[in-house]
């Protein structure tokens, strides 16, 4: 059954609904369901587990669909849209996320001094089973001690150097401000001196709350919420070092990665849900609402996601991050490299959501 924030609908409601690359969309899908029948996803709420959309991915795997028709009928008969509302009731939210592709090398030099870090050996996981009394229930990370378990030292920490000497680097990029933007993203493409691509995607984190520059820089006065994308804190960035590391240090989140080859280069990166990402067609969701692999409807018609058209498209959820929160929530991947980043960075529009939930008599 339908959550209280959420309504069943008509596919004749969705607008757009016909004119969508339903295809595109099913391949991400297919993607995701080929995983998810290897090791299941997570379940989400309101009934949204990974028992009801099982028969929907088996289904998947094995269909011949061959265009967009067939991909539309698929969808239709399978699933019914169901619209989705925040609890606060406030508007559905989409923002943008996308993979740099970012020059570096494997060894230290003048010209690429700032390290991307793997997972440190004294960083664990920790749940409300291990988790010590008075630490925050937010943390998903701890520290490691002779003593016990202990918050994990924070961005500045780690920049000042705590990381230093236990040949943790993975690799290194040649600006701290491009380092940090990896980071927002959780994932990048490296290029290598030689021309070749390595891939690098998220693998841990310190634990620590993510605070963005952006929200730091309107509520300063330093740049007018009119004005706020991710290109004016680039901009602010560079115009400011001397100010930088204050700023940056205020999200003490760190991020680890892990080396990642780049199998499809026309795809993302790995991502949460252990799929590479679609352009256009993959999206992150808060995962204690949703399963990874779910499909969405978004309609957010002030979206300029490059094509001059409202963005009216059949996404899935294949990746989270601790700043997508709540049901009618998205972050939309715009593709690789420095046109999709500057799409990217100028996302931030209500939109409205729909849910394609598996239909009951489709349930396992």
């Amino acid at each position: 059954m339908a959550g209280a924030a959420e309504k069943s609908v008509s596919f004749d409601d969705l607008p757009g609904w016909r004119e969508d690359d339903h295809h595109a969309a099913f391949e991400a899908f297919r993607r995701s369901a080929a995983q998810a029948l290897k090791k299941p996803y997570r379940d989400g709420s309101d009934g949204r587990t990974f028992s009801r959309y099982k028969p929907v991915f088996e289904k998947a795997v094995s269909a011949e669909i061959g265009d967009s028709a067939q991909a539309r009928v698929f969808f239709e008969v399978l699933f019914e849209p169901v619209r989705l509302k925040n609890s606060d009731c406030e508007p559905g939210l989409v923002t943008g996320f996308y993979e740099p592709i970012v020059d570096g090398a494997r060894a230290r030099s003048e010209k690429f001094a700032v390290p991307i870090y793997a997972m440190p050996d004294d960083l664990v996981e920790i749940s409300d089973v291990n988790r010590p009394a008075g630490m925050d229930p937010y943390f998903r990370f701890a520290r490691k001690t002779e003593s016990g378990l202990a918050e994990y030292p924070d961005r500045g920490e780690i920049e000042r150097g705590y990381l230093q000497g236990r040949g943790l680097e993975l690799l290194y990029v040649a600006d701290r401000i491009e380092a940090f933007f990896i980071h927002i993203q959780g994932a990048a493409r490296i290029r290598l001196p030689d021309g070749r691509l390595t891939g690098i995607t998220y693998a841990a984190k310190t634990g620590h709350p993510f605070t963005g520059p952006g929200r730091i820089l309107v509520d300063r006065g330093d740049v007018p919420q009119s004005e706020i994308s991710m290109q004016a804190i680039r901009k602010w960035l560079h115009d400011n070092p001397d100010k930088a590391d204050a700023l940056l240090w205020q999200n003490r989140s760190f991020i680890f990665f892990r080396e990642s080859p780049v199998d499809d280069q026309s795809l993302g990166p790995v991502a949460a849900a252990k799929v590479q990402l679609t352009p256009g067609r993959s999206m992150a969701v808060d995962r204690m609402h949703h399963v990874f692999g779910s499909a969405f409807y978004v309609a957010a018609p002030h979206v300029n996601f490059g094509d001059g058209k409202p963005f009216q498209r059949l996404m899935v959820g294949q990746d989270t991050g601790s700043a997508i929160l709540g049901q009618a929530r998205g972050d939309l991947f715009t593709g690789s490299g420095f046109e999709a980043g500057e799409i990217a960075g100028r996302i931030k529009a209500e939109a409205d959501f729909w849910l394609l939930m598996p239909r009951q008599s489709e349930k396992a």
